[in-house]
């Protein structure tokens, strides 16, 4: 069994013990948060919500908050002798899986 959740704008295929990378949640490490599911597949089947399942939740537990590798953009204006270097490090929340209540 797995399940389509969204968080953070975006959507991820999750499985009963799986470790994903979200978007920072306003959760501390070692508590529990709820997703709403899109989407639930089960032996070839598929259920879709409108725009989620009603009675369907995924719970994960909150590993560890923390921030990405440092991304560099560089950027200058020819013959103008204008450059910046400019870095960006993205905050993420890792979370395991630990159930899907359907």
């Amino acid at each position: 069994m797995y399940a389509i959740i969204e968080t953070g704008g975006k959507q991820y295929k999750v499985e009963n013990g799986d470790v994903i990378y979200v978007e920072k949640l306003a959760a501390e490490s070692d508590e529990t948060v709820e997703f709403n599911a899109v989407a639930l597949g089960t032996d070839g089947e598929m259920k879709f919500g409108k725009p989620y399942l009603s009675g369907v939740k995924v719970v994960g537990k909150v590993l560890k908050n923390g921030k990405s590798k440092k991304v560099t953009v560089m950027t200058y204006k020819p013959k103008k002798g204008e450059k910046r270097k400019l870095g960006h490090r993205q905050c993420y929340t890792k979370v395991e899986i630990e159930s899907i209540n359907a």
